[in-house]
């Protein structure tokens, strides 16, 4: 081997120890640093390592011997010395590289055990063959890869056990009972009556209302007096009447006359095959035109409209008694009516952008609003002389909706994928905070045992407690549930069939049972 050719190996060599090290640093291994006091101290260390292994090795060092001779036999203008300078280099590379070589090896039948006993367990770890040769750094970082995998695979196997068994308890206590489809729109809101006959309402998209039979799913009654989108329906406390919201800018009021039909047979929806988190396609049947109810009777005219607004009506609420009621609306302010002489007795102005919702206490004369500026307002109008506000900012998006309970709690939920529970004696700071993975819209609080029924934009619908404890989500597949986006809740525990409904963007509200007492006794 002439000169030339030990020259090109001991580049070769090291512009190899340099990838080497590279490496070492990519995969986060300790290198050397930058200063030279470092790059002295470790150039020691490898140098006294590889002189302690030819002093124990004798065979290391006959082979030196005879590759100096080699070298010294060949025909060189270098001077000695500096060519056995040359040959002690590389045999310190060779030996660095012999080192990384035979812990690579080790590396691997560590991965090799790993394996084993993952395929025990009948599980396996995709790429965890390392090439041939593969160097120390490569081995490292996979070591470091599947130690992940592991935790990972464990995570991702005990989440499944545990996320199928809340799925099928919660399709043993949360059952949908019942479809009511008749609009041409989506829905945005859904409430039932509070006094008999008790009867559900909807209001949607298509400019008209809808009261339906809650044992046999027969629309009963539409009301098409808007000339704009119907963005809210509540019905008074003692009468049958009912308050609109809408987006021609007005508020109506208006009565209805029902007669409930002879209830059907429940056909159990509930036992068809579910499978959780199945998508729709695009093309389906919510996207084609439904008819209506043909012989359903229609109301065409209100009793009383409420106009002030200058902007669209995005919802309204009975105040406790029925003489009052309040509007929210996208003008930013939210009014107050007397019922009978249709005047304007306040407005509620201070939130800085748009109205999304109104809620009034049951047995207090106490008004929420909610709003995109994230916050809610309190209004306190129990002292007729004085009429106080509280600002609440606890949420970073559009405050979708904040409702009363009948105890002493405000529930509000928002875009920002929170409901916060308040403490109206102390409404600091929230009492309890649930954290979702979806916009939450118009929540609902049961009365008697106050659970939050969450409906998301992801076409998903949650049981909360107040302390905001998971009870259940509602089953939803391709053969059941909403098939979009799921925009208001609303209870009805008096109701022996169905004690929960929701409404969305699929055209249809649905019917839920909810098994209370089995819900709160597996919490």
């Amino acid at each position: 081997m002439n000169l030339k050719e030990l020259i090109n190996k001991a580049d070769s060599l090291q512009a190899s120890e340099k990838r080497v090290y590279l490496q070492e640093w990519e995969a986060g291994m300790p290198v050397e640093s930058g200063s030279s006091a470092a790059a002295r101290q470790a150039k020691q260390k490898r140098k006294s390592h590889s002189l302690s292994i030819r002093r124990t090795n004798s065979t290391e060092q006959d082979r030196s011997g005879l590759q100096r001779d080699m070298i010294e036999g060949q025909d060189s203008k270098l001077p000695l010395s500096l060519r056995s300078n040359l040959l002690d280099l590389f045999s310190q590379i060779e030996r660095e590289f012999e080192n990384l070589y035979i812990e690579n090896l080790e590396l691997r039948r560590e991965i090799d055990t790993l394996n084993d006993r993952l395929a025990a367990e009948g599980q396996t770890f995709e790429g965890a063959d390392l090439a041939k040769g593969a160097l120390k750094t490569k081995a490292s970082h996979s070591t470091s890869q599947l130690s992940q995998k592991l935790k990972t695979t464990y995570k991702a196997s005990t989440s499944k056990i545990v996320s199928s068994f809340k799925a099928t308890t919660s399709r043993a206590v949360c059952q949908l009972i019942r479809e009511y489809v008749g609009h041409r729109d989506g829905i945005w809101d859904i409430s039932v009556t509070r006094s008999q006959p008790v009867v559900l309402g909807t209001a949607s998209a298509d400019h008209t209302a809808m009261l339906w039979s809650i044992e046999t799913g027969k629309c009963l009654l539409k009301y098409m007096g808007h000339q704009g989108s119907v963005n809210s329906i509540k019905f008074h406390p003692t009468e049958q009447v009912a308050l609109t919201a809408s987006g021609d800018q007005t508020a109506h009021i208006w009565r209805y006359l029902v007669q409930l039909p002879t209830p059907q047979p429940v056909a159990d929806i509930s036992q068809t095959p579910c499978e959780d988190d199945v998508d729709f396609s695009d093309k389906d049947e919510a996207d084609g035109e439904v008819e209506g109810p043909n012989d359903c009777p229609s109301v065409r005219v209100p009793t009383t409209t409420l106009r002030s607004h200058q902007g669209v009506v995005i919802a309204a609420d009975w105040l406790v008694g029925g003489k009052q009621v309040v509007t929210a609306s996208w003008d930013r302010a939210a009014n107050l009516y007397d019922v009978e002489t249709s005047e304007l007795v306040h407005s509620l102005t201070g939130h800085d952008q748009e109205l999304t919702h109104c809620c009034t206490h049951p047995t207090q004369r106490l008004v929420v609003t909610s709003s995109r500026d994230t916050t809610f307002r309190l209004w306190d109008f129990r002292d007729p002389s004085i009429h106080s506000v509280n600002v609440f900012q606890g949420h970073t998006d559009t405050v979708t909706s904040a409702v009363f309970t009948v105890g002493d709690n405000v529930v509000s939920g928002s875009d920002d994928r929170t409901v916060k529970v308040w403490d109206l004696k102390n409404m600091r700071s929230p009492i309890a905070t649930i954290r979702t993975d979806s916009a939450v819209n118009r929540i609902s609080v049961s009365v008697n045992q106050k659970i939050i029924a969450l409906p998301h934009d992801n076409r998903q619908v949650r049981l909360f407690d107040m302390s905001g404890v998971r009870l259940a989500r509602l089953p939803r597949s391709n053969r059941q549930g909403h098939r979009r986006m799921v925009c208001c809740s609303a209870w009805c525990e008096d109701n022996t069939s169905c004690n929960l409904f929701t409404c969305g963007f699929d055209r249809q509200a649905i019917g839920w049972n909810i098994n209370i007492p089995a819900l709160l006794q597996e919490k």
